[in-house]
C-alpha cells in the first residue's frame, strides 16, 4: 500500500471519530436540555409546599403588628399614669410613738391645669395626699371634689404635667375587646401593665351600704389593690374606663374566682370630673328623707304589704319631701318610673334624675297607694 493511500486511511478514521465524539456532545446536550425542561416542570409543585411558610410569615407579622400596637398604646397613655398616696390619722405605734397610716392607689391626668381622676376610696378620710408621677418625682395634691356612689375623686397638682390622657366613648365597647390596665399593684409595682379584654358591659356590684354601683365594666386583665384608680385603656392608648374594684370570691360559695375586676365607663368619669373640676363638687337630686329600706325578709318581719320599698322614718323641714307632704310612715315604691326592687335600690332610683327635676313618686300610706309630685333639690355628692 502506497504511502499516500495510508495517510487517507488515517484521515477517514479521525474524522469518523471527531463526529462520533460530536454526536455523543449534541446528544447529552439533547438530554440535559430535556432533563432541564423535565426539572422546571416538577418544580412547580415546589411552590405549593412553600405556601405554609408564606402563611406562616404573615401569622408572625401579625402577632408583630398587635404587640407593636399594644405597646404603643402603653407608651402614649402611660406617662400620664400616677401613684396616689395618702395619708390617714395617725396610729400608736408598738413603742408609744405616732406613726402615719398610708394608703395607696392610681390616678391619671385628664387635663393640662394637672386635675387627675381616681377612686374616691383611695383618697377617702386622707388628710394629706401627693401623687408620684411615672418618672418617679413626688408632688403633693389637693383634693378637689369626690363622688361616693360612683366611686370617683378629682385631685390637683401644681406644676409641670407630664402628660394627659385621653378619654374616650366608653359607649361602644363590645366584649371581646382589648384592653390594658395600668397602675401601681400593692403600691409598689409603679405603672405595671396588664392586658385583657372586655368581658361584659353593664354590670352592676351591690356595695353592701344601700346602693349599688352600675353600668361597671368587666375585664380580665390582672387588677390588684393598688390599681384602683388607674385607668383601663384600648388599643388606641385612650382612657376607656377607671378600675375600681375586684371580686375574689362569691357569697354563694367558697371557690375562688380570678379574672373579675370592674372599672367605671369613661362617659361617667367624664361627666363626674368635668362637673367637680368647675363647680368643686358633683350634684345629685335632693329629697330630704331619713329611710330604712324594705326587703322580702323585713317585710315579712314587719308585716308589709309591699316586699320592696323604703320606709320614711323621718322628713326634714323645709326639705323637698316635706314641702310635697311625704310624712313619717310612707312606703316610697316608685320613683318616676323606676318600681323599687332587687336590681333598683331608693339610691339609684333617685340618682337616675336631675336637681331640679319634677317627678311623681307613688308611696304606699296605710292601705292606699298615693303619688305626690315632687321638686329634687341639689345636694353635693361625696
Amino acid at each position: 500500500m502506497s504511502h499516500r493511500r495510508i495517510l487517507y486511511i488515517l484521515f477517514v478514521v479521525i474524522v469518523a471519530g471527531i463526529s462520533g465524539l460530536s454526536g455523543v456532545a449534541a446528544g447529552s446536550m439533547v438530554v440535559f436540555r430535556a432533563l432541564s425542561n423535565a426539572s422546571s416542570d416538577e418544580a412547580k409543585p415546589a411552590f405549593v409546599v412553600d405556601e405554609p411558610l408564606v402563611t406562616e410569615t404573615k401569622v408572625q407579622l401579625s402577632t408583630t403588628t398587635y404587640e407593636t400596637t399594644i405597646v404603643k398604646a402603653v407608651e402614649k397613655t402611660g406617662p400620664a399614669v400616677v401613684s396616689v398616696v395618702g395619708v390617714n390619722q395617725e396610729t400608736q405605734s408598738n413603742f408609744g410613738q405616732k406613726e402615719d397610716q398610708l394608703v395607696g392607689g392610681s390616678g391619671v391626668f385628664i387635663s393640662e391645669e394637672g386635675y387627675v381622676i381616681t377612686n374616691n376610696h383611695v383618697v377617702e378620710n386622707a388628710r394629706r395626699l401627693s401623687v408620684i408621677l411615672a418618672n418617679g418625682t413626688e408632688l403633693p395634691a389637693t383634693l378637689i371634689g369626690t363622688e361616693k356612689y360612683a366611686d370617683l375623686a378629682v385631685l390637683k397638682i401644681d406644676g409641670e404635667v407630664p402628660a394627659v390622657a385621653n378619654l374616650g366613648n366608653s359607649d361602644g365597647l363590645k366584649p371581646g375587646e382589648t384592653v390594658i390596665a395600668i397602675g401601681s399593684p400593692l403600691g409598689d409595682f409603679k405603672n405595671t401593665v396588664t392586658v385583657g379584654v372586655v368581658s361584659a358591659t353593664g354590670r352592676m356590684i351591690d356595695t353592701g351600704q344601700g346602693y349599688q354601683i352600675e353600668g361597671l365594666i368587666q375585664t380580665d386583665a390582672a387588677i390588684n389593690s393598688g390599681n384602683s384608680g388607674g385607668p383601663l385603656i384600648n388599643l388606641a392608648g385612650e382612657v376607656i374606663g377607671i378600675n375600681t374594684l375586684i371580686i375574689r370570691g362569691s357569697i354563694l360559695g367558697s371557690a375562688p374566682a380570678e379574672g373579675l375586676g370592674f372599672a367605671i365607663p369613661s362617659n361617667l368619669a367624664r361627666i363626674i370630673a368635668e362637673q367637680i373640676t368647675q363647680k368643686g363638687y358633683f350634684s345629685r337630686p335632693y329629697l330630704g328623707i331619713h329611710m330604712q329600706p324594705i326587703t322580702p325578709n323585713i317585710a315579712e318581719v314587719y308585716g308589709f304589704s309591699v316586699e320592696w320599698g323604703v320606709y320614711v322614718t323621718e322628713v326634714e323641714p323645709n326639705s323637698p319631701a316635706g314641702r310635697s307632704n311625704l310624712q313619717p310612715g310612707d312606703i316610697i315604691t316608685k320613683i318616676g318610673d323606676i318600681a323599687l326592687d332587687e336590681e333598683h335600690t331608693f339610691v339609684n332610683a333617685l340618682f337616675a334624675f336631675q336637681p331640679g327635676e319634677t317627678v311623681t313618686i307613688e308611696i304606699l300610706r296605710g292601705d292606699s297607694v298615693i303619688q305626690i309630685q315632687v321638686t329634687f333639690g341639689e345636694t353635693m355628692s361625696g
